[in-house]
């Protein structure tokens, strides 16, 4: 089985969870004998068997791949990933955007944003103008209408999709998003330059509205022990990152991006992890810090709660008081190991692949792909 990987333009010059999501699946689906490659304008894309598509919020960088599948009769799975943010628009964005977007509907906002980031970036390409012209949404809607097989991260994820997209008869197989074993795992060692996260509040995430950074740090106001922001600022969001960087405290580092490798004996060390987002489907990090043996604090926005259930302590991510009571009881609680447990058992990149190998044979046994 030959298998075409393509997602967003800017994957790697801004890379986040769905690539490292794509690369992991790459890995593990080699293991069990599929030849896969992530897409290059070089590549015969008559050659593939399957179109695999991520991240169906990025409309204007997968249509024109769906389009050359279609033309050439190859069956299109899609890893959706998908999630508005127009609470976050509406309530915390700021700014002139802010006053906007509770005048327009959710997929106008996604229109304007895609299309402003594009030309900004200088990413203006031909996916760009089509989107542009047919609009955000009937985009996704032809995306979608054009999938043999969905691959969600979540039941919650799939139900939302269905709901949004008029779907009744559809495929689907969950695939969780995962960690991967071999350096999450009980043989980590705490280095001693790690030593300084002991106890301590982490969160590994991009600095930004959309994770409530602000909020984040202004919860740990005159509480006894550290947080330390793991991860870039937003190129985009100057002024935000200006007032986190205000806002932080004597207790408040920020330490900028951390190697991947080096983050299990961090997770490790601290006690807490929080990442109070206005949406997550349900945060690669949270994954991670968990099966390393965090208390998690997330919030319900999203898909969150098919992952951590009962075990992770909930907050709303406009409330600083909310933020501020989940991270103190996170922290006074003890680690249940359950959860590790459960994620390591559930949500590891040997399932994942053999999940998408799953959906790449129930496409190819639609009777159109015979």
């Amino acid at each position: 089985m030959k298998v075409l990987f393509h997602s967003r333009s800017n994957l790697y010059t801004a890379p986040g969870g769905d690539l490292i999501q794509m690369e992991k699946t790459k890995e593990y689906l080699q293991k069990l004998g599929v030849e896969v490659d992530i897409f290059r304008p070089d590549l015969d894309v008559e050659s593939y068997d399957i179109i695999h598509l991520f991240n169906l919020m990025n409309p204007q960088d997968i249509y024109d791949m769906m389009q050359k599948a279609k033309k050439h009769n190859i069956p299109v799975v899609l890893s959706t990933i998908y999630g508005l943010y127009t609470e976050f628009e509406r309530k915390a964005r700021g700014g002139v955007f802010q006053q906007l977007a509770r005048h327009i509907s959710p997929y106008q906002i996604e229109y304007v944003k895609n299309s402003i980031r594009h030309i900004k970036e200088n990413r203006f390409h031909k996916g760009v103008q089509r989107m542009m012209y047919k609009g955000f949404y009937p985009m996704m809607k032809e995306i979608v209408d054009n999938t043999s097989v969905f691959l969600p991260n979540s039941e919650s994820e799939m139900l939302r999709v269905a709901r949004e997209f008029n779907l009744n008869k559809y495929k689907y197989v969950n695939v969780p998003n995962a960690v991967d074993l071999q350096l999450f795992n009980e043989n980590v060692k705490v280095l001693p330059e790690q030593e300084k996260f002991k106890d301590s509040v982490i969160c590994v995430a991009r600095i930004e509205g959309r994770k409530s950074t602000l909020n984040v740090v202004k919860a740990m106001k005159d509480l006894p022990y550290n947080l330390f922001l793991i991860g870039k600022a937003s190129h985009n969001q100057g002024k935000y990152v200006e007032n986190v960087r205000r806002a932080a405290q004597k207790n408040v580092e920020l330490s900028g991006t951390v190697p991947h490798e080096n983050l299990p004996g961090i997770y490790k060390a601290a006690k807490v992890h929080v990442l109070a987002s206005w949406m997550e489907t349900p945060g690669l990090s949270s994954l991670e810090a968990a099966a390393m043996g965090c208390n998690i604090v997330a919030t319900r926005k999203g898909d969150t709660y098919d992952y951590f259930g009962d075990y992770a302590f909930y907050c709303e991510p406009d409330d600083v008081n909310s933020i501020r009571q989940a991270i103190e009881k996170a922290h006074r609680s003890p680690v249940n190991p359950e959860l590790a447990q459960i994620i390591k058992e559930k949500c590891n990149w040997e399932i994942t692949a053999k999940k998408t190998l799953e959906a790449y044979q129930m496409a190819l046994s639609d009777n159109n792909f015979l």
